[in-house]
């Protein structure tokens, strides 16, 4: 373990961190940030510790905080302590939180996953929006989903956007990336049912005939899904639209549908 302080703008490791505000700096090192206090904890009670705490100087003492940092000392991991202007720097906030948290990636293979780990899955399409993305890591979690399979080019799970979205369920759900020809056929060679909300053939979504492990595919936010990937699912399902919107946000649409499956499931 390593312990020092940081107080000048310009030193490497400030640049370094600035950097993983950026994607491609991200997929280079390998690492992603996530600030606050509440999160770390979420990450630290499903046993992911970052590799690096960067505090701020003067802040709250807080047992929570004392606890992580104690766990992240044992683990051999870095404690740095600085300023908030430089976190406010590293960040590119103007109020930071006051303890920043430097995690290593995760295998987002889809091989890894196991579908049998839970009766529900959420699968998002060519997901742009971040906060959308964060908004499904959370509904996931709140609905005991095994997590989230980003097909084809999705937001990055990763970013800081998505990991505050989330609202700490980046660190509770499965993460997979995989493009729609790798998807298809790891879906079709177990168990597994693939549902949609669409327009096409599709049966009133409420009390539809859901099977586990139930997997939700939801589409891009202006586009939605590609035909053929519709024509693909085993059950499209319609939501009806009381007022002049034609279609519900697709993080919203991936709520809906993923707790009218949970009761049918456990009904």
């Amino acid at each position: 373990m390593t312990r020092r302080t940081i107080t000048g703008f310009s030193n490497p490791t400030v640049k370094a961190l600035r950097a993983l505000r950026d994607k491609k700096h991200r997929k280079r090192e390998g690492l992603f940030l996530a600030e606050g206090l509440r999160l770390l904890t979420d990450a630290r009670e499903c046993r992911r510790l970052p590799q690096s705490l960067v505090m701020a100087e003067g802040r709250d003492p807080h047992p929570l905080l004392a606890a992580l940092e104690a766990e992240v000392e044992a683990a051999g991991g870095e404690i740095i302590e600085t300023s908030p202007d430089i976190l406010s720097k590293i960040t590119g906030k103007d109020n930071p939180q006051a303890v920043l948290g430097v995690f290593a990636e995760w295998n987002t293979a889809i091989e890894a996953l196991d579908r049998h780990g839970s009766p529900i899955w959420l699968v998002a399409q060519a997901l742009r929006d971040p906060g959308n993305l964060g908004t499904m890591l959370r509904t996931g979690d709140a609905v005991g989903a095994g997590g989230l399979i980003l097909i084809d080019d999705c937001a990055d799970p990763f970013s800081a956007e998505a990991v505050r979205a989330s609202m700490g369920a980046v660190f509770t759900q499965a993460i997979a990336k995989a493009t729609w020809e790798e998807f298809l056929p790891w879906l079709r060679a177990g168990d597994g049912q693939l549902v949609a909300a669409s327009l096409r053939e599709a049966v009133p979504y409420c009390g539809a005939p859901y099977a586990a492990p139930c997997f939700i595919l939801v589409g891009n936010e202006s586009r939605g899904l590609p035909e053929d990937y519709e024509a693909a699912c085993d059950l499209r399902v319609t939501m009806p639209m009381r007022g002049r919107a034609d279609s519900l946000n697709a993080a919203v649409a991936a709520a809906v549908l993923a707790y009218e499956v949970l009761a049918e499931l456990e009904g």
